[in-house]
């Protein structure tokens, strides 16, 4: 364990042997932090915080916070987070609201780039990446492989399916199904996140059949509940088009189209 001597550390706080700890770093108490993660310096971790394995949290950061909710009353609620985030300058993640299930979590493989904002009751999967300054408010749920384009916002209760793409500034006021990109203000659907797939492995079979249910979705004027009876009618069981499809049924504000 290596802990510069300016920082401080609540008694009540759980450092696993391979943690580091720079200058003027606080730590809180009820928080706990895994092996191989470095805390920079000056980040406060305030409370109630369970930090995983080889993460890389940077200067400024603030981890843990009281939630900005104003029925938020003192409750003992908490923030999770995976292993191997990179959580740049200035980030902040705030815990969760005893109304909203108490926890935020943020999973594994992640990168916060600076100035990024998680609100209370979030739940951020893996392998995402929010570009500088993305603004996320309370209980938006933003699935695996995601990417938000510099000074995103998105609003409340929201969801994210996976391998979405969200091109920079945009303002998030619907859900947005697994794969899709949405750029622009106002904020529109554009097409199928075709080169994101590639990168990840799927098959031209796959991606084919993404965007003959894009096509479907987006192009025939159908209302939703239709499109969603045809898509599963060319599914054949597959998996990829599962997801979406999970994605749209989930949508409970209604989807961006």
């Amino acid at each position: 364990m290596s802990i510069d001597d300016s920082a401080r550390i609540d008694p009540k706080a759980e450092l696993d042997a391979g943690v580091s700890v720079g200058p003027w770093s606080i730590i809180g108490p009820n928080v706990s932090i895994g092996a191989g993660t470095d805390v920079g310096s000056s980040v406060v971790i305030r409370s109630n915080t369970r930090i995983g394995n080889n993460n890389r949290i940077f200067q400024f950061s603030s981890i843990g916070e009281d939630p900005s909710d104003r029925k938020y009353e003192g409750e003992d609620t908490y923030l999770e987070i995976g292993d191997n985030n990179i959580i740049r300058e200035g980030v902040t993640l705030h815990r969760g609201t005893g109304g909203g299930g108490g926890v935020t979590r943020i999973g594994n493989d992640n990168l916060l780039m600076p100035y990024v904002h998680v609100a209370h009751d979030c739940q951020i999967g893996n392998n995402i990446v929010l570009a500088n300054n993305v603004g996320i408010t309370g209980h938006v749920e933003v699935a695996d492989w995601v990417i938000l384009g510099g000074y995103v916002g998105v609003n409340q209760f929201l969801k994210i399916g996976a391998h979405a793409m969200v091109g920079g500034m945009a303002h998030i006021t619907n859900d947005i199904p697994a794969y899709m990109i949405l750029s622009g203000n106002p904020a529109k659907i554009r097409g199928v996140n075709v080169i994101g797939l590639e990168r990840r492995g799927f098959d031209k079979a796959t991606i084919a059949a993404i965007r003959e249910a894009f096509k479907i979705l987006y192009k025939r004027n159908l209302k939703l509940r239709e499109a969603i009876e045809k898509i599963r009618a060319i599914s054949s069981g597959g998996e990829a088009l599962g997801v979406l499809i999970d994605s749209l049924e989930a949508s409970e504000k209604g989807i961006h189209r």
